[in-house]
């Protein structure tokens, strides 16, 4: 039996919640999970914040009515109140009632650590307990029907999650082993947020507060339902809950009604919860960003993305504005009590600084990461880097371990929820270039890798054989635990993962709109259930338009993301589209199935390799199912080939890893190269090819070159031999 899981959320009863905490950490025989301050349920007059609540597989719910001091007042009457608003709640899951009775009990308990004499207003129907009686009474609650199915259904509706998580639009399914069936299956086996994604929620800190994890760790889930159960606890707070892509817009303000509605019976008040891009624009309030908020309270001025470019070149526009509004700014204004940052790993850090300083005194920063989305290695600075020093020199951010029953403040989900091992696991291979064959001799064919090597357990994965170190070989495979068996085992490995290879554009574009016609036809997916990423955001128009002609022949209807839509909208589940997108307005969003065009560039580009096959470890991860990874000609033959080795290797990942002085070179030889970097080196090697033609034609004799030139070149060549 698992000892009680603690997740503390908030409430206005600290020292009875403190008690109630310190008696379950020291009492390893009970089981469960206890919320404090959670859950918050809607009432004609008003919302009504549970004190406590202990869900457990041998004796149901327990609702804790919690006391401060030592006068219970009319106790009977406040567990009666919580009682019957929870089960108003639970009855309305069919899955939880039998006929009109509920399948699991709800009891209540008075707690009341200071109340020193309990014996004067002893009720067995409405127990009222101290530290010294509350063991006796916990003993006379018993489940005896207990059930795991009927627990986890429990759970989650107390959690909301399968609400929250509803599909946009009804499925229709006829058939138990279509496409559509499995999906079905697949979203409502994922119904419950896990002990690490709860305390996500539900745990606040005074101060900055770090969650980091896996795409598809559900690190989006988690800040929406975060930002909502703030929202609920403290409606007259001022909360922004900021991203990067714009095509999130929508997922959170869907997210937070949900659980808002589910929760409290109402909507927020938009007003003080407030859903921001980064950046933003005026106009009005929907353009509003944090950045453009930021120059406005401070009478700073704004630069928008072409001002930007020029001021600070690009590649560093974002970066450049927000440390000039930093600079320019005299005295902080607080115009937030929370700010919550998804995808914080595609913000630059002086963002971060700027959304610390628009908080506050008690500073409430969460700001939530992937460790992999860039895949580079290069993760965001360490918390003392990025927030600074105080005057007296000691950082005014730091992530200490957290005591017993005290909320974290650096969280990591290491779960994937969304793909399965397979998609995961050939996500990471191509990526990094796992089995990519060497280029040349005397040279590995990985493309970049982590600075660190501890990272990979962080992310889930364990040392199957050899060693997580440099310069030693290892082979690393990922857990049961860590990924889950069910979300492989709908289908077989060989359809879960597939790269296809074809002799042409045209040909490509045939087969997608043939296969997208079998999904919606035969296969009982609906629309919103797949996507058609193409990795290069600069070809993605271009690129697409053939196959969307070819599916608007089939009478199948799509949409460009952000093109076709406005910048907010990624779906269009009401018009019964299909949506096909470049990789970045694809970042934050996911689909049943999952077409990759144009694949080809991911192994045979001369340039930026590394963010190239960063993009196509983004597209493969937005995947819930199903992965079709497309492309033409020889370098889609040499990256399928990689996928087979990968297979071969049962997806484990095998390698060298490298030393550091391997890892520098990679970050060189797979650098991002801008265009005028790009066209200097044309020219260059154009020059030197040009040498040596003259060289060789008897043009020009190695005597006419300078003999400095020619000794630092040799010495040169010779180092990198």
């Amino acid at each position: 039996m698992s000892p009680v899981s603690i997740i503390r959320g908030t409430n206005d009863k600290p020292v009875s919640s403190q008690a109630l905490i310190t008696f379950y950490t020291k009492h390893p025989e009970y089981s469960g999970q206890l919320m404090i301050g959670y859950p918050i349920i809607g009432a004609p007059e008003g919302r009504h914040p549970i004190d406590a609540l202990l869900i457990s597989p041998d004796k149901g719910i327990l609702l804790f009515d919690l006391v401060e001091g030592n006068d219970p007042g009319d106790y009977r009457l406040r567990q009666d109140d919580a009682a019957n608003k929870l089960e108003a709640r639970l009855k309305t899951h069919r899955d939880l009632m039998e006929r009109r009775n509920l399948l699991i009990p709800v009891n209540t308990i008075t707690f009341a650590p200071g109340v020193g004499d309990i014996g004067r207003s002893c009720d067995a129907e409405y127990p009222l307990t101290n530290l010294d009686s509350i063991a006796q009474a916990l003993d006379d609650f018993c489940w005896s029907n207990s059930a795991t199915d009927i627990y986890d259904t429990a759970l989650s509706a107390i959690q909301s999650i399968s609400t929250i998580r509803k599909c946009r639009t009804k499925r229709m399914i006829t058939r138990p082993d279509s496409r559509g069936a499995k999906l079905k299956r697949l979203e409502d086996s994922i119904a419950t947020l896990d002990n690490l994604q709860s305390k996500a929620v539900l745990e606040t800190v005074e101060g900055v507060q770090r969650i980091r994890g896996l795409a598809g760790s559900g690190k989006t889930i988690v800040l929406a339902l975060k930002a909502a159960y703030l929202h609920a606890q403290h409606p007259d707070w001022r909360i922004a809950v900021t991203f990067h892509t714009r095509s999130l817009k929508g997922q959170f303000k869907r997210l937070i009604n949900n659980f808002s509605l589910e929760q409290t019976g109402e909507e927020p008040d938009w007003d003080n919860l407030r859903i921001l891009s980064d950046w933003g624009a005026p106009g009005n309030p929907e353009r509003d960003g944090i950045y453009y908020e930021f120059c406005r309270a401070h009478n700073i001025g704004y630069f928008d993305l072409r001002a930007a470019k020029r001021a600070f070149g690009n590649g560093n526009e974002f970066n450049g504005v927000c440390e000039s509004a930093l600079e320019q700014m005299q005295d902080a204004k607080p115009l937030y009590h929370a700010i919550l940052v998804d995808e914080a790993q595609d913000i630059t850090p002086a963002f971060l600084r700027l959304c610390y300083e628009m908080l506050d005194d008690r500073k409430r920063l969460v700001y939530a990461y992937d460790e992999l989305q860039n895949l580079s290695g290069q993760s965001l600075p360490p918390p003392e880097e990025i927030f600074g020093k105080n005057p007296n020199g000691i950082p005014n951010v730091r992530f200490e371990a957290a005591g017993p029953g005290e909320p974290r403040r650096d969280v990591i989900l290491e779960k994937c929820y969304r793909n399965s091992r397979p998609v995961l696991v050939a996500a990471h291979a191509l990526g990094f270039g796992i089995y990519r064959e060497p280029p040349r001799p005397n040279t590995i064919g990985l493309v970049q890798m982590f600075e660190h090597p501890h990272l990979w357990e962080e992310i889930g994965y364990q040392v199957k054989e050899g060693k997580l170190i440099d310069g030693s070989d290892v082979v690393l495979q990922r857990t049961d635990d860590t990924s889950p068996k069910f979300l492989e085992e709908h289908s077989d490995p060989d359809d879960l993962v597939q790269f296809i290879n074809f002799d042409s554009e045209e040909e490509q574009a045939v087969w997608l709109a043939e296969a997208i016609n079998r999904n919606l036809e035969l296969e009982e997916m609906r629309h919103d259930d797949i996507v058609v990423i193409n990795p290069d955001p600069l070809t993605t128009r271009s690129k697409t338009g053939p196959i969307r002609r070819q599916l608007l022949d089939l009478g199948i209807n799509s949409h460009l993301a952000g093109v076709d839509t406005d910048p907010d909208v990624f779906f269009k589940p009401e018009s019964a589209s299909v949506t096909f997108t470049g990789i970045y307005r694809a970042k934050g969003n996911e689909a049943g199935m999952v077409y990759i065009i144009n694949a080809q560039d991911c192994h045979s580009s001369a340039w930026n390799l590394a963010s190239i096959r960063n993009r196509l470890f983004t597209a493969i991860t937005r995947s819930k199912a199903w992965v079709r990874v497309l492309g033409v000609g020889m370098g889609m033959h040499l990256l399928t080939q990689e996928f087979e080795r990968l297979k071969n290797h049962n997806f484990e990942l095998q390698f060298f890893y490298p030393t550091p002085e391997q890892r520098k070179q990679l970050m060189v030889i797979h650098r991002d190269v801008s265009t005028e970097e790009r066209k200097r080196l044309v020219e260059r090697e154009k020059g030197l090819a040009d040498l040596i033609t003259d060289l060789e034609a008897g043009i020009v004799y190695p005597e006419d070159l300078d003999e400095g030139l020619m000794t630092k070149l040799k010495k040169l060549l010779a180092n990198k031999g």
